[in-house]
């Protein structure tokens, strides 16, 4: 009788820990939509966490549904607070702090914005960008804009589906 109250012990704790890192280190969430593609298609479970996280360029981050669009966001940092983005109207390239930006993982070029955007992004807060910039909804949205760092719930960090993709997230 004492081994099966180790057992059940031992599971009893097991499951708290469990529970504990699920709640405060990582979430599993699903993509929905297409505006991170080719990194990330809808329907694909990704793990993110913030366990002593702080945002940078180049993370794919998720962010709470504390927009207008009422929903969570998965999107690319191109920019944190202090940082000026511009994106020319002629070209749709997007420069970082004067710097053209090389961005491998883009789907395609983007189709330029009717007149160039130019913003410092303000201190504790974001500039995103979908990967697939002809369809997604972002930074250069008015309704979105600038992100509240303290909106992000975590950073992608590793696929778990499908099964074919298992890996971490770049």
């Amino acid at each position: 009788m004492k081994k099966i109250f180790e057992a059940a012990e031992t599971v009893f704790i097991a499951v708290i820990f469990i529970t504990i890192a699920i709640l405060f280190f990582f979430r599993v969430i699903i993509v929905e939509g297409v505006s991170m593609e080719n990194t990330l298609h809808g329907g694909e479970k990704i793990i993110i966490t913030n366990f002593l996280y702080t945002p940078e360029r180049g993370d794919i981050v998720v962010t709470d549904s504390n927009n207008s669009y009422n929903k969570p966001l998965i999107k690319r940092v191109i920019a944190t607070g202090g940082d000026t983005v511009k994106i020319e109207a002629q070209t749709g390239d997007v420069y970082l702090n004067g710097q053209l930006l090389t961005e491998n993982y883009i789907k395609e070029e983007m189709t330029p914005p009717a007149s160039t955007l130019e913003m410092t992004v303000p201190e504790g807060y974001l500039f995103v960008m979908g990967d697939n910039r002809n369809n997604s909804y972002d930074s250069r949205v008015e309704e979105i804009g600038a992100i509240n760092e303290k909106d992000v719930l975590g950073k992608a960090a590793f696929r778990i589906s499908p099964f074919s993709k298992v890996g971490f997230v770049e």
